[in-house]
């Protein structure tokens, strides 16, 4: 073989093994829901700090943005769990399987409330969850007619309320907060009026008009909910939307809103009293179990009563903790690595 050719095989097989370096990692990489991140961090950094491992990377792209992160294919430079405050839609486990993730597990972890908070030197709020989504929607019913929403304070709402400026600061679309927010209030409330609803809704399903109003009364605040804490300590007419462990984070600036008379309390969460509740999730990539060090002694680490316990560690965070008998049965499927399959989704 000439010397010419020599030196471009040698080449070759440099970049080949560059390329195959490139693709080891010996860091885990999690992205997902801003809900989960508190949790997911906690457990990353003692996994850092108690073993031999590196403490994951944690990003909070909201939960579908994890989702779409998580699904985009097998490869080492994809994610190999994401976090999510909803749970994994069909479509996505669809699209999971189709680029490759044929084996996902899925993990459920605690509970969590919405928070619908205001400034702690506020004096007491009050709604319906119906009257929240009169506040929220873009489109609400007015004297029998489907119109834009025209509500700029409580009281036009509900006469007993406060002469209050209607303002919210949200979670953005690639939020499962706000996929839970839409389905459970703003849905709901369609499901109502389901009539009206259903001439605008998509393929006239009323229950999936979620749509929030455009006119600057409801503010997308990026994935970062500490950011919406601030605003609030600044705008004492604004409210948050975002998860139950922030409130109690921050319970020294910021106060629940009582929703249908309950205020969003561990107990009332956790026994679905409180109106606005949720399961947290987070799912496993299988095929990367074996190639990145380090995920199963994290999953062993974040399934573990020391954490999600009902005396556990993220329950001093603002985890809504399982009940026992669920706890042990999800750890005890989680820790064996079961598959999530279509059926799972349709429970």
């Amino acid at each position: 073989m000439p010397k010419f050719m020599k030196m471009l095989v040698v080449a070759a097989a440099i970049i080949a093994f560059g390329a195959g370096m490139a693709q080891a990692r010996d860091q885990i990489k999690i992205v997902g829901s801003s809900t989960v991140y508190p949790f997911s961090s906690y457990v990353a950094e003692e996994l850092g700090a108690t073993t031999k491992f590196k403490a994951p990377v944690v990003e909070s792209t909201g939960s579908g943005g994890g989702h779409k992160l998580f699904m985009a294919g097998a490869g080492l430079d994809t994610p190999d769990f994401t976090n999510s405050s909803r749970r994994m839609k069909a479509s996505e486990l669809e699209k999971n399987f189709a680029n490759g993730n044929k084996e996902i597990t899925e993990a459920l972890i605690g509970y969590d409330g919405i928070a619908i908070a205001q400034n702690a030197g506020n004096p007491d709020f009050s709604i319906s969850k119906d009257e929240l989504a009169m506040a929220v929607a873009e489109m609400v019913p007015v004297d029998g007619k489907l119109v834009k929403n025209p509500y700029k304070t409580w009281d036009q709402i509900n006469s007993n309320l406060p002469k209050r400026k209607i303002l919210f600061y949200g979670p953005p679309t690639s939020s499962g907060t706000r996929d839970a927010f839409g389905e459970m209030v703003l849905g709901k409330f369609a499901a109502k009026h389901k009539d009206l609803y259903a001439a605008v809704s998509p393929k006239g399903k009323a229950k999936k008009y979620e749509a929030v109003r455009q006119d600057g009364v409801y503010v997308p605040a990026g994935e970062n909910d500490n950011l919406i804490v601030q605003k609030l300590t600044k705008d004492k007419d604004a409210f948050g939307i975002f998860g139950y462990s922030y409130l109690e984070e921050n319970s020294d600036r910021i106060h629940g809103a009582k929703i249908n008379g309950v205020s969003p309390e561990p107990e009332t969460i956790a026994n679905g009293e409180y109106p606005i509740s949720r399961s947290l999730y987070f799912y496993i990539k299988k095929s990367h179990l074996d190639k990145v060090p380090g995920m199963r002694e994290y999953v062993k680490l974040f399934m573990s009563d020391k954490m999600i316990g009902s005396r556990g560690l993220l329950k001093r965070i603002g985890l809504v903790p399982l009940g026992d008998e669920l706890r042990k049965q999800v750890q005890k499927d989680v820790l064996s690595y079961k598959n999530l399959t279509m059926d799972d989704l349709k429970k």
